[in-house]
């Protein structure tokens, strides 16, 4: 009897694999409406971090206060369901050589409270700020159409979409400033979560998800990146030393969560084509997922596959018969729809998946199985545990078990010399946490209770 239990619940974690809420929230993201919002955006004129904040028609001040409005407005409309508010840290012309003068860099947040979890966070940002050709002009135009109104659009239109539902998990919804002086307000909102001891589980940064022609000649409206770090730059030193003789070269947290989204994106998305880049950001640039992993937190990129330089970062103009300026026209819509429910159903799925299991181990030096151990995290939702393993030439986690409500399991006739392997939480309804990449080792023969 109990043998024909485990298989019936196998067989609903199986079937659950497949959550139809998101294709719903798929069908639910309107290109129309993040249309609607970037060209309002744009038609602030300049969003520089330095410009007006006093005028509501033109300048940062109006788009936050615009920004904040959007998010009041979902807010009433799903019975005030988020938390809308700013957050804000001063900084001077002694912060950094793009800081023409002492300003106050403004966050937008809106939160939407997990109903278990509700310190338990997964964040999307888009950035309000924007620039032309020289950052430290904060007068003349810089509509910043696709950089990066796309990525703040996606942020409003996600908190529309996914205020219809009810979460585990706690989302905030945020639009971050300062992103072109430094960094300054991903900086500042990252020492806010840390100051308030919140468990952030990943950031989504989107920041350009709009175009589609590529100064390269190619013109791509599937693919898009994902950047992720490949570990954590607060490991410990013995974390570090750890890795030289066990591996996980390349499995760190961030680089978990980048996993995560591919392949939450081929299940439900496929007609997308996810592209894992295993690096921090683009050669030698940055973006606002930085300084959340700064501090020990999961966070990637999420942006087009093939930039146009000619529109990003420059003054309005024609030159030879080529147009400049990050402009309206810059813009697929549909394109920005598509990346937006990317992250949609990733921020559900995670604000619907259990905790993570912590603690993991790994054993099984010079024998004929491996061994995984785990501490469960205290989350009733859970049904068990999923191990996965993979070549360590694969980018991707290739194999994987469900091995029920167990702490300890000997995978048989697999030499842990061969794979890297790591181990996931299994809810009730079917959702997964992120996968956890073993830290320690099981040094003495663990004997199953």
């Amino acid at each position: 009897m109990k043998k024909y239990l485990l298989l019936f619940l196998f067989s609903q974690i199986t079937f659950a694999q497949t959550d139809a809420r998101l294709y719903e929230i798929i069908q639910s993201v309107s290109s129309q409406r993040i249309e609607a919002d970037v060209r309002t955006l744009a038609s602030f004129e300049t969003r520089n971090t330095f410009s007006d904040t006093v005028s509501n028609k033109r300048g940062i001040g109006a788009a936050r206060r615009w920004i904040k409005a959007e998010f009041e407005k979902v807010s009433k409309e799903c019975n005030n369901c988020l938390n809308v508010f700013y957050q804000k840290d001063f900084v001077t012309t002694n912060d950094g050589e793009r800081v023409p003068k002492d300003t106050w860099i403004v966050n937008v947040a809106a939160i939407q409270k997990g109903t278990k979890f509700p310190n338990r966070y997964i964040i999307m940002t888009g950035d309000i700020d924007s620039r032309n050709s020289d950052t430290m002009d904060y007068t003349d135009a810089a509509p910043g159409a696709n950089d990066n109104a796309s990525g703040m659009a996606g942020t409003i239109e996600a908190a529309r979409v996914l205020s219809k539902y009810q979460f585990e998990n706690s989302i905030i919804y945020l639009g971050l400033s300062g992103e072109e002086q430094g960094l300054f307000g991903g900086k500042g909102f990252a020492e806010f979560a840390k100051k308030n001891n919140w468990e952030i589980i990943g950031v989504l940064n989107n920041d350009m998800i709009g175009n589609i022609e590529g100064v390269d000649g190619i013109i791509d409206n599937r693919t898009f990146r994902i950047f992720s770090e490949p570990t954590s730059i607060t490991d410990t030193e013995k974390e570090q030393k750890n890795r030289r003789f066990y591996g996980g070269e390349v499995d760190g947290i961030s680089r978990q969560l980048a996993r995560y989204i591919h392949k939450l994106t081929t299940m439900y998305m496929p007609e997308m084509n996810p592209m894992l880049v295993y690096r921090l950001d683009r050669f030698g640039r940055g973006g606002h997922h930085r300084p959340f992993n700064d501090l020990g937190y999961a966070g990637v990129r999420i942006m087009e596959a093939h930039e146009n330089y000619n529109r990003q970062h420059q003054d309005i103009r024609t030159e030879n018969g080529i147009k400049y300026g990050d402009v309206i026209e810059g813009v697929n819509f549909d394109y920005a729809n598509k990346l937006t429910a990317v992250n949609a159903i990733t921020l559900a799925s995670l604000a619907w998946s259990p905790a993570e299991p912590k603690n993991v181990m790994i054993g099984g030096i010079v024998e004929a199985n491996t061994k995984l151990k785990w501490e469960k995290p205290n989350d009733d939702s859970i049904i068990g545990y999923k191990i996965y393993w993979r070549l360590t030439t694969s980018p991707q986690w290739e194999n994987s078990r469900f091995v029920g409500d167990v702490d300890f399991y000997e995978l048989k006739g697999i030499v842990i010399d061969n794979y890297y392997f790591g181990v996931a939480a299994v809810s009730k309804k079917g959702h997964e946490s992120i996968v956890v990449f073993p830290k320690d080792i099981i040094r003495s023969t663990f004997k199953r209770n």
